[in-house]
């Protein structure tokens, strides 16, 4: 029985108990003594049976699911000849994953030795094993809980607390899994820069001007250099960053002025979703138009004036991350000028201001705390943007502020340092975890700024 297979019948098992636990506690509300009715709804006692149902089987699935292959690698490997289990810990690795490839069909068994085959043919076995005991430990599991949960369907029993508290304790533990998650993003983050600052000083690192992070793998290799000096890459990120803002924030916020205070109903139906879906086109296809339109567009345009400008410019990546960022600016600023009080508005008209001079004396005012806290938003998603740098931007770190020259940003060479087949504890691997932490400060710096100004100056209005 395939996974899918034993989800549909846990699913069905649930369902069974919701309904014989919903049809117990309906029967009971029919007796004439109202004494004896149940203490909550009959719906309530069949989420609570459902609950009983579902909650160990699901439990166990996910249990075995996680510790089913280390155990049964530690059993295969446990087994292989010693001069397979002696080796280094890499190289064992390397081995295992060679047999699980082959118990899984994804190697040709013409290629691999005997005794790779023998493991695979064993691990194989192990797998249809487990499988089988995990279905039936499920099931019973599930029929197991439908049996408490059919008895605890009685008249004293407060099956909306029990269901209430149930929920509260999955949120909660949904919520939970979120914060660990990103605990653990930043501690894995953290513990690889670390071990990146054991190799290069934090000062070189952090005050460096060049850029070159080509480490030898042999003693005898030439046209490396190891320079690991941050700040070009940092100056190029805060360049195209710059550039975007400049297209984002004027058209943004003339955009959010408009629907708010000028278009009609019907006209901000249309357009505001039109402009939105700006929004939901993947980056990868903004890369494409920067690196196949806007890229070429700019140099012709800088040849007609005489000007010399890179195939892969900071212009033109920024121009177009300023048109992705637009609808971003657009829709927080909008929020915030529709949420000013409409009497604020009244009361700038009846006092003889024209609309024009209401919105910039009254309503932008009212609504800047806002909108300077959505652009600081903003800001960290230019900042954190990949693709379009990636396929715009170019790798050349050139500590320069020229738009028209080649730059390259912290995106674009934790992508290329991550590539490739260099070793993965080598300072140009590790490099790339560096960058990663800084650039993850960065941007939480910025939203933390952007919050602590919207709520500092945020008008309270009722």
């Amino acid at each position: 029985m395939t996974t899918s297979l034993l989800l549909l019948l846990i699913f069905i098992l649930t369902g069974a108990g919701y309904v014989i636990g919903r049809a117990r506690a309906a029967k009971m509300r029919t007796h004439p003594d109202r004494e004896q009715h149940p203490h909550s709804l009959p719906r309530y006692y069949g989420y609570m049976a459902a609950i009983w149902t579902a909650a160990p089987a699901l439990l166990t699935v996910v249990l075995w699911a996680l510790l089913e292959s280390n155990i049964l690698t530690s059993i295969v490997a446990a087994d292989l000849p010693e001069d397979l289990s002696s080796l280094p810990e890499g190289q064992l690795n390397l081995v295992i994953n060679d047999i699980k490839n082959l118990a899984v069909g994804n190697i040709s068994q013409s290629a691999s030795d005997p005794v790779r085959l023998q493991a695979a043919d064993q691990l194989t076995g192990l797998l249809s094993i487990s499988h089988w005991a995990r279905n039936i430990v499920s099931i019973l599991g599930a029929l197991a809980g439908m049996f408490i949960g059919l008895r605890t369907v009685t008249k004293d029993k407060r099956a909306r607390v029990f269901v209430e508290r149930t929920i509260m304790v999955l949120l909660i533990g949904c919520s939970s899994l979120a914060i660990f998650s990103t605990i653990g993003i930043i501690f894995s983050v953290l513990f690889e820069s670390l071990r990146f600052f054991d190799k290069v000083p934090f000062s070189e690192f952090a005050f460096g001007l060049h850029w070159s992070p080509q480490t030898a793998i042999r003693a005898d290799q030439v046209g490396s250099s190891g320079s690991f000096g941050a700040v070009p890459i940092f100056a190029g990120t805060l360049l195209i960053s710059a550039i975007a803002m400049l297209v984002a924030v004027p058209f943004g916020l003339m955009s959010a002025i408009y629907l708010a205070e000028y278009a009609s109903p019907k006209v901000r139906s249309w357009v505001k979703p039109l402009l939105e879906i700006l929004a939901g086109i993947p980056t990868v296809v903004y890369g494409f138009f920067a690196a196949l339109t806007m890229a070429p567009l700019m140099r012709n345009v800088g040849e007609a004036l005489g000007l010399t400008v890179a195939s892969e410019s900071a212009l033109a990546a920024g121009l177009v991350m300023g048109i992705m960022i637009i609808p971003f600016v657009s829709s927080l600023s909008d929020d915030v000028i529709t949420a000013v009080p409409q009497a604020m508005r009244d009361g700038s008209l009846g006092l003889g201001a024209t609309k024009s001079e209401t919105i910039k004396k009254v309503v932008i005012p009212a609504a800047l705390p806002g909108i300077v806290g959505g652009i600081l938003l903003a800001v960290s998603r230019a900042i954190g943007e990949t693709m379009i740098v990636v396929m715009a931007a170019g790798l050349a770190a050139n500590l320069t502020i020229n738009p028209l020259e080649a730059v390259t940003t912290v995106t674009v060479q934790i992508v290329t340092l991550l590539t490739g087949d260099q070793a993965f504890d080598s300072p140009k691997t590790l490099a790339a975890f560096a960058l990663g932490l800084l650039l993850f400060i960065t941007t939480l710096i910025l939203n933390i700024i952007a919050l602590r100004t919207v709520r500092k100056y945020r008008e309270q209005y009722e």
